[in-house]
């Protein structure tokens, strides 16, 4: 490794600066990290909210989150509340929760019931009363614990993603991240490895290590690389979104997001202490521009006094992420809808896991197929989780909804996995065989399927075998350890000072 190792990133927003911040923190003393930004290109900023990984990434950095939740206008994140995607009575919502320490206590007792009631027995096996996390969101609670009570769930957060990217600017100029404000005309590649960046009129930017963080037009991987595209668009429909940002809810501030199925795609509404983010991801092959903005105004019942913004999305990922000595991140590396909140979670996971595989390898390309092979992989695992979403659905009302119901672009993972939930299998044991717990567990797998009630037909229910589990007792065992979580805006006060 030469001294000193020039790490130049192409584009800043939240992915890049991420990376260039965990690149300075592993690599401090050794390399020399450059960020380069054209000021005419501005952040996409789709995404507002993020998986528990997040907390993570600032916990690593030693960045408190009273330090950069308020200059971010963050909230805490339980989840995700789906509503609409399921018309069966009963079933239509359900709350997808993290991960808590208290599972164990109530998750076991779910899996039964789901698993009998697939079996055709009687038995309550909606996901919410089972899980602490549905009824802190329900109740607008913050996932902080009291100091009495060291039990609490892992949380996410929602963010505004423009100041994400400015705090993270800031915090890396204090690593010692070099930023430069240059309009890139041009790669220059000798033998599948980048020599350096052209600007405008001729300056020469040179480098070991290149990072492609320049969005959809994924300058050096797709454009100069020329590394192929996968799309996923036979899996996923949408391709397209509108934005529109509303006041701040003054009832209180939801401490989950919110996916509302809509006519030909979902909204999402995103809680900020400034304002709420909403947006509408859609397919342009079922509605117009014009009618998904209409439908969305309908839906917030906001008029034209709110601006609206639209975008186009490239769904799918590049073949290899790691390609000669260019490595790809955020929307250069590749875009699933933001559903399931995931496109932090895999910038994150792609630079710590290159950071591994390079060091391991001596800062050689010897692990470079290893890691473009796992990184595929969960690519295509987040994926399947949320094209099932669609597959599984019961909405029937329009052709976007019966086409998705129907369509069997399904990978061999899937198809396994929906196979056993509708013969009443062993899900556990399907997830653990198929080794894709790392990218959603088994009760991220039964919240999204019985969330939706896909159980036998009422009418076809017989009396349980056995008593099942005593939802009395988890009713109150819910409820009492709520007790020892806060009233979220009030938490998020005392953060901001």
């Amino acid at each position: 490794m030469s001294d000193p190792f020039r790490i130049v990133i192409l584009g800043g927003g939240t992915a890049g600066w991420m990376a260039a911040n965990l690149f300075a923190h592993h690599w401090r003393g050794t390399a020399q990290v450059t960020v380069i930004e054209s000021p005419e290109i501005g952040i996409i900023g789709v995404g507002e909210g993020s998986t528990p990984q997040l907390k993570a990434f600032f916990e690593t950095l030693g960045i408190a989150e009273a330090e950069w939740m308020p200059a971010c206008n963050a909230t805490y994140k339980n989840g995700i509340g789906f509503r609409g995607w399921s018309e069966r009575p009963g079933y239509e919502g359900y709350f997808h929760p993290f991960p808590s320490i208290l599972d164990p206590h109530t998750a076991p007792a779910f899996f039964a019931n789901a698993r009998m009631r697939r079996h055709g027995e009687d038995l309550w096996a909606h996901p919410d009363r089972f899980f602490l996390p549905a009824r802190l969101a329900a109740e607008r609670r913050a996932p902080i614990a009291s100091e009495s009570f060291p039990l609490g769930p892992s949380y996410g957060y929602h963010f505004d993603a423009h100041l994400v990217g400015a705090f993270l600017r800031r915090h890396a100029a204090g690593l010692g991240v070099a930023h430069l404000e240059r309009r890139i005309v041009d790669v220059a590649v000798v033998d599948g490895d980048v020599t350096h960046l052209v600007a405008e009129g001729g300056e020469e930017i040179a480098g070991e290590l290149f990072v492609d963080s320049s969005g959809f037009r994924s300058v050096i991987h797709q454009g100069a690389l020329g590394v192929p595209f996968m799309g996923f668009g036979a899996n996923l429909f949408n391709d397209s979104a509108v934005v529109m940002p509303t006041p701040a809810d003054p009832a209180g501030t939801n401490s989950a997001t919110l996916a509302t199925a809509l006519k030909h795609g979902w909204a999402w509404d995103i809680p900020l202490t400034s304002r709420t983010g909403n947006g509408y991801v859609y397919a342009s092959n079922y509605c117009s521009a014009e009618q998904a903005e209409a439908e969305l105004r309908a839906h917030l019942g906001v008029g034209e006094e709110v601006q609206a913004r639209h975008l186009k999305m490239k769904v799918g990922r590049v073949a290899e992420t790691w390609s000669g000595n260019s490595l790809a991140v955020g929307l250069a590396q590749g875009f699933i809808e933001p559903l399931e909140a995931t496109a932090l979670h895999i910038v994150q996971a792609t630079v710590e896991g290159f950071v591994k595989a390079f060091a391991a390898g001596g800062f050689t390309p010897e692990h470079r197929a290893a890691f473009n092979r796992s990184i595929a992989a969960r690519y295509e695992g987040i994926r399947d989780y949320i094209v099932c979403h669609y597959r599984v659905n019961r909405r029937t009302d329009t052709p976007y909804w019966r086409d998705n119901a129907a369509n069997d672009h399904l990978s061999d993972s899937l198809k396994g996995i929906m196979t056993c939930w509708f013969t009443a299998g062993d899900l556990e044991r399907e997830i653990a065989e198929q080794g894709i717990a790392g990218y959603y567990a088994a009760t991220s797998w039964h919240c999204l399927l019985a969330g939706y009630g896909n159980f036998p037909d009422d009418a076809r229910l017989r009396p349980p075998s056995a008593p099942g589990a005593d939802m009395v007792a988890i009713d109150d065992f819910t409820r009492r350890c709520a007790l020892n979580f806060r009233d979220h805006r009030a938490v998020l006060a005392e953060l901001r000072g």
